[in-house]
């Protein structure tokens, strides 16, 4: 009787030690957000696209210590010739080769990770990659694709044949992986919205939620702009952020500078007025210019993201360094504060630049 009750205990304890591994599983595989590998991928992915070179590398290195290999990074790389191009995948890969030899002589063993396959000896890839396309689709995929397919057959074979056949053949990154990968690169550049929302529902047939898209909008944000974030947005019916922010100021400093400080004044101004725009994401622009009558006259359009960042701007060391130096080169100095008679067209102010 002992051992009957002891073995009922035995099954009711592995009965529920089962449901708690298989609840704590279907937990981990429907996770709402991306973890930080995934984050990693979204941001070097967008980077990439956009040809953030500096920026990449400081992401390529927190996508390594995210756990990331070496591996997976390459694959991804490699993927986003086919959405952003040759240049700007070559130039991230050599980018990826400085980072692992700075890391490297640093004494930082990044882990390989899984072999990638250099050969598919699939006889048919055209077929191959169409089958690839039904699964990430869902649907069925004529042969040639319709419109552009058989308008060009040679781009349909490339699309089958090399995308979707011969890099998506590797398993070191998963379906969800490369998905994650083509819409972050894709939602990073401008006009290609219809690929982006096809790219967005494949992604879901693979298990990206609408959660996990709306955090990679909020990293495109980050790595890119707004604007781009707003592309995803708007695709997945999420409200979009705005442009232009309500509290964003608008100034014109009207300055005179002493004649013999003038070249030493200016170059100063430089240099601030770089470090400022490249620095501080909440600097929109810091304009520098002078009148060709009076080059003593000089005029700086300052636009900040809100009056947050007008404030972080004052105490940075840069703009602390140009106070400073030029305290005594400052004849005469006029702040006018400005208001925008069109936000919405102020928010393109800079694209044909």
């Amino acid at each position: 009787m002992m051992d009957k009750n002891k073995f009922l205990q035995w099954i009711i304890l592995f009965v529920l030690t089962l449901s708690s591994t298989k609840m704590n599983a279907q937990e981990n595989k429907f996770n709402p957000h991306l973890n930080a590998g995934e984050q990693s991928l979204v941001k070097i992915s967008s980077l990439t696209a956009i040809g953030n070179l500096e920026a990449l590398k400081i992401q390529l290195n927190a996508g390594l210590d995210s756990g990331l290999t070496i591996n997976e990074i390459k694959e991804v790389l490699v993927q986003l010739y086919a959405y952003c191009g040759f240049p700007r995948s070559l130039n991230a890969i050599n980018t990826f080769r400085t980072v692992l030899d700075e890391r490297k002589s640093n004494g930082i063993n990044d882990i390989e990770g899984k072999k990638i396959i250099i050969e598919n000896n699939v006889v048919d890839r055209y077929e191959q990659g169409r089958k690839t396309l039904e699964e990430l689709t869902k649907t069925p995929q004529s042969k040639p694709a319709q419109g552009f397919g058989e308008f060009a057959p040679r781009i349909d074979a490339f699309l089958k044949e090399h995308l979707f056949a011969d890099i998506f053949v590797s398993d070191v990154l998963t379906y969800k992986q490369r998905e994650l990968v083509t819409i972050s690169a894709l939602a990073s550049l401008d006009g290609v919205e219809g690929q982006l929302q096809s790219h967005i529902s494949m992604g879901k047939n693979t298990g990206i939620t609408e959660d996990q898209l709306t955090q990679l909008a909020d990293l495109i944000q980050e790595s890119v702009n707004k604007t781009q974030a707003n592309t995803v947005r708007k695709i997945i019916g999420k409200p979009l952020v705005p442009i232009i922010e309500n509290d964003m100021m608008v100034r014109i400093s009207e300055i005179e500078i002493v004649p013999e400080f003038l070249e030493e004044y200016n170059s100063i101004l430089k240099e601030e007025a770089s470090a400022s725009v490249k620095l501080e994401k909440g600097v929109i622009a810091i304009f520098p210019m002078y009148q060709k009558e009076n080059p003593g006259q000089i005029r700086i359009v300052e636009i900040y993201a809100d009056k947050e960042a007008y404030q972080f701007h004052l105490q940075t060391p840069h703009f602390q360094h140009y106070k400073t130096s030029t305290l005594k080169m400052v004849k005469s100095l006029k702040l006018v504060d400005m208001e925008s008679l069109d936000k919405e067209t102020m928010s393109r102010i800079f694209e044909k630049l």
